[in-house]
């Protein structure tokens, strides 16, 4: 089966939700963007955003965190339903960031992704590249990052 035949084009599909505790955001920032308003309450207080958020690249790596497990149960799920999942490889890379909302301590934000295409490579033959649409929205029903990815899929 393929990407396209699983997921209709432009068809959202949630993926999962995450929520971001102030210990999250401040052992993340610690390690990859320790910047004031990530790392103290404090001092975020009187920052630009007015209060701790997260990382950028924390709600980014978010995305991930639930991606991977929805997508180990999705190819369960087909295996049992007799199908052969889609069998996609790495990504090589993505465009488009945008985060859209600082994720403060305490949101959660509900992640998704929409195939927006799919295409074979002319260089490779039985390889396609799917350009898909990951986001988050907090519990508000607020956009909060957008960005668009490419995925190998093998055929």
């Amino acid at each position: 089966m393929r990407m396209v035949e699983l997921y209709a084009l432009g068809q959202t599909v949630e993926i999962g939700s995450l929520t971001f505790t102030a210990e999250d955001i401040i052992r993340f920032a610690k390690n990859f963007d320790p910047q004031p308003f990530h790392l103290d309450e404090e001092l975020a207080k009187e920052a630009l955003f007015g209060g701790l958020c997260a990382s950028g690249w924390h709600s980014s790596a978010g995305w991930m965190k639930c991606f991977v497990p929805f997508w180990l149960g999705e190819c369960k799920r087909l295996v049992r339903e007799g199908i052969t999942p889609p069998n996609l490889g790495p990504s090589p890379g993505f465009t488009k960031l945008s985060w859209l909302k600082p994720v403060f301590a305490g949101d959660t934000i509900t992640y998704s992704v929409t195939l927006l295409a799919s295409r074979e490579l002319t260089s490779r033959a039985g390889r396609l590249v799917n350009t898909i649409l990951c986001a988050g929205k907090n519990q508000n029903g607020e956009p909060v990052i957008r960005f668009e990815s490419t995925v190998l899929e093998f055929v």
